[in-house]
């Protein structure tokens, strides 16, 4: 019979992981803001430094597939540990690197460790979760993602305008304490989630001729590709401090409190993250009435926000703060323009209704793994999605800056930054369209796999039927996944 943890356990299981995916965003989130100091100090352009973010990016998501296997076949809890560690070690390198060599291989050995904390952990979460709160609790781990990123930003900005190493060294000694947290989580037992699986020990693992069998589920290939074209309109968006830092600059700010600005205003204009709470929400809520919920859910919000990121880019803001003064001090100048200054309010009211909507893609999509997917399997269809995903998340940082350059000749900065940026939006609505193909393909899928785990549960207990209700109808699926009790 299988252990459970108490609700304080897995409670505290549930924070620590979502700190932990807080931590490995902000190790990531903590180098656009410096691209200038760090270039200027190792003696390279932004272009070497945005370079190795691209790298980051890159090497994180091949990473995650080969832990995400390893971490589907083994005991889960070693292969988080050793991730973590890596990352820190790479990030605590960075801070302390002389040359840019050594900058980048620190950043290459954070990236490898980094892919593997997000491919397990998100094998180890669903696997808490149940069925009925998936979008809800997914909302939280996809949100402290968003979160960790905002205040890598921050941080950045922050620790890093007189001395870019001290994000780093800050980041990966964080690092360190919630990998100590880490060691006192509940070891979860996989697939204690499934009301299909209540009461058994489940020991499926995945096998190298599996793969057949999750591309099969025509929604696991929709939900991997969207990533492609969503990221490439996301990883353009890691230069949304560079374009209020140029619009600073061109009304006279100084470099050092340009890039306060900068960061504090990215920050500030990113919160509407915080209400992917409310996409999981309604994720779960159209799920208990249709399969097709969460993916309607997903696509009606990425396809809605598009407009409103291009006025974003292009409402003119004017900025008031202290030139030449303390980090407080600029800080709460940028916090008293959100009052004091319409066009910076505009702004903030529009930005936070624009991520609001593409946000409730983050805690749907993680949810519609774990629906589609037996437990075996989640890691490594999180981790071929991750792949796409940091694919079009590292082209997107590519392309954009491309972009810039070659618009600076017509349009000279900030409004290279403000045209670039809006371009890249369209890359949202093939990312829409895919979320809705999925929608027609999820019932068959969820119902496929909830047959799957019912077999392999009668195999435990062949005396009883299994699941307690006759076969279930794809549309009533969803909505009578139970958790069951103590769950």
């Amino acid at each position: 019979m299988r252990g459970r943890g108490g609700t304080v356990h897995r409670g505290y299981s549930v924070v620590v992981f979502v700190v932990l995916a807080a931590l490995d965003n902000i190790a990531i989130g903590i180098v656009p803001p410096l691209y200038g100091s760090i270039g200027a100090e190792l003696g390279v352009s932004e272009a070497h430094i945005a370079l190795a973010t691209t790298i980051m990016f890159l090497i994180s998501a091949v990473a995650a597939i080969g832990f995400a296997y390893v971490g589907d076949r083994t005991d889960r809890k070693p292969v988080l540990v050793a991730g973590t560690v890596i990352w820190v070690l790479g990030t605590a390198w960075s801070g302390l690197a002389g040359g840019y060599g050594t900058f980048l291989t620190g950043q290459v050995l954070a990236a490898f460790g980094l892919g593997g904390v997000a491919s397990v952990s998100f094998s180890v979460v669903s696997d808490l979760i149940s069925p009925r709160r998936r979008g809800l609790v997914m909302s939280f781990w996809g949100l402290s993602q968003g979160v960790g990123t905002l205040a890598g930003t921050l941080i950045g900005g922050l620790l890093g305008h007189a001395d870019w190493r001290r994000p780093f060294l800050v980041t990966a000694v964080a690092g360190l304490i919630a990998t100590a947290a880490y060691l006192f989580t509940f070891n979860v037992p996989r697939g204690d989630s499934q009301p299909e699986l209540a009461g058994i020990d489940y020991e499926e693992r995945i096998h190298h001729e599996d793969l057949p069998v999750i591309l099969k589920r025509r929604t696991n290939i929709w939900l991997i590709l969207q990533g492609g074209t969503a990221q490439i309109a996301f990883g353009s968006m890691v230069w949304l401090p560079v374009l209020f830092r140029a619009r600073a600059e061109d009304q006279g700010y100084t470099t050092g409190t340009a890039v306060l600005i900068g960061s504090v205003f990215a920050t500030i204009f990113q919160l509407g993250a915080a209400l992917s709470i409310l996409g999981g929400l309604a994720g779960d809520r159209l799920q208990r009435r249709t399969p097709r919920g969460r993916a309607l859910v997903a696509s009606v919000g990425v396809l809605s926000a598009v407009p409103l990121y291009v006025v974003l880019f292009f409402v003119p803001m004017k900025i008031t703060v202290p030139d030449g003064e303390g980090t407080a001090a600029v800080v709460r100048g940028v916090l008293a323009n959100v009052v004091t200054e319409p066009t910076v309010g505009i702004c903030l009211v529009v930005a936070v209704f624009a991520l609001m909507l593409t946000s409730a893609n983050s805690p749907n999509w993680f949810a519609m793994i774990a629906d589609v997917n037996p437990p075996q399997h989640r890691g490594t269809v999180y981790s071929l999605g991750n792949l796409v995903n940091g694919a079009g998340r590292a082209g997107g940082n590519v392309l954009v800056a491309v972009a810039f350059a070659s618009l600076a000749g017509a349009y000279p900065p900030p409004l290279n930054y403000a045209v670039g940026l809006a371009a890249f939006q369209i890359f949202f609505v093939p990312t829409g369209v895919m979320y809705w193909l999925a929608s027609r393909t999820v019932a068959v899928d969820m119902a496929d796999t909830h047959a799957a785990l019912l077999a392999v549960a009668s195999e435990h207990r062949p005396d009883r039927h299994v699941g307690g209700d006759p076969p279930l109808r794809v549309e009533g699926l969803a909505a009578q996944q139970d958790p069951g009790t103590g769950r």
